[in-house]
């Protein structure tokens, strides 16, 4: 008698289990994302979020959380209910990173569980239309002659765009002045206005703006051109030692998330990402589709997180 009891208690359990989890989404989902609106994070995660929202058939909402470099964002989403309701979009070196770039108190690989890499795009380093250099080189030039004088932007201190940047300054030898903003949008605001010298932008940010020759684009951070900016030179084809820096955005949720509820988001986002659609969309963006699975994302942030261990160290770099 007691064992069929169990027994009926057990199957009750997985029952209501398996009929909560198959009801997922209920309300309103948030995807938190560590800048202020307008940098290619932004817009991934409008996208991403505007896909979810038609397959899921409930709202899919964007929250901008920016600060600190990033980690504000990720701190909210470590510690938010595991329930599928409150979600992180962010590159992923925003949590691969920050351990060794900020005083966190999340665990990058414990606390997040990964969904899916959405898209992955270089670093551009950009200057403003009028800056006098045309090529990277020349920039170079042009810097080492004012040593401590020329500025750069970045979405905030320990954000991907300030670290490639001091990476690429490390490697050509540069001394310039940082300048930090809450976002890739304001960064790039001020250097449309020529109140800063150099940003690490995206092609997201660069498009709109190339043929107007308000920007220059002087060089990539990937190992080889982008398909996006064929013109534009990889950086290590001027600076030989310089090593190529990707930024991948994607979908993460809190740690003890049930599995059946990223199953489920990572499924629709590969559905999605076939199609063509989809990509031609991404293209348009200046981004490139990531074929990937939520297996894989968890690798490529387990192996992200060794590669910026060692270019911290490399740079002593010290959280802030």
């Amino acid at each position: 008698m007691l064992r069929l009891f169990v027994r009926t208690v057990v199957a009750a359990s997985l029952l209501f289990a398996t009929a909560a989890n198959a009801a997922y989404p209920e309300r309103a989902v948030t995807l938190v994302i560590p800048f202020a609106a307008g940098g290619i994070t932004d817009v991934l995660a409008r996208l991403t979020a505007e896909r979810l929202q038609s397959a899921l058939k409930q709202p899919f909402i964007v929250e901008n959380r920016p600060g600190a470099g990033g980690v504000i964002a990720a701190d909210y989403v470590a510690k938010a209910p595991a329930d599928g309701y409150t979600l992180l979009f962010t590159p992923i070196s925003q949590i691969t990173m920050a351990p060794f770039t900020n005083k966190v108190s999340f665990d990058p690989i414990k606390d997040f569980k990964p969904i899916l890499a959405v898209a992955a795009s270089p670093f551009v380093i950009t200057v403003g239309g009028t800056f006098p250099a045309n090529s990277l080189s020349e920039f170079i030039d042009h810097v080492k002659k004012q040593p401590g004088k020329v500025t750069f932007a970045s979405a905030g201190n320990g954000s991907l765009t300030h670290v490639s940047t001091v990476v690429f300054m490390k490697s050509a030898g540069l001394d310039m002045v940082h300048v930090p903003y809450r976002g890739v949008g304001p960064a790039f605001n001020d250097l449309l206005a020529g109140h800063v010298a150099m940003l690490s932008a995206t092609p997201v940010e660069l498009k709109p703006y190339l043929e107007s020759n308000r920007v220059k684009a002087l060089g990539v951070t990937s190992l080889q051109r982008s398909t996006q900016l064929p013109d534009v030179p990889a950086v290590s084809e001027t600076v030989k030692n310089s090593p190529p820096i990707v930024t991948y955005n994607g979908l993460l949720a809190p740690g003890r998330t049930p599995q059946a509820i990223v199953d489920m988001l990572s499924k629709e986002l590969i559905a999605t990402a076939k199609t063509p659609e989809f990509r031609e969309r991404l293209s348009r963006i200046g981004v490139e589709s990531v074929d990937n699975t939520a297996a894989q994302f968890a690798k490529m942030i387990a192996d992200d997180m060794e590669q910026w261990r060692g270019i911290v160290t490399e740079l002593n770099l010290k959280p802030e």
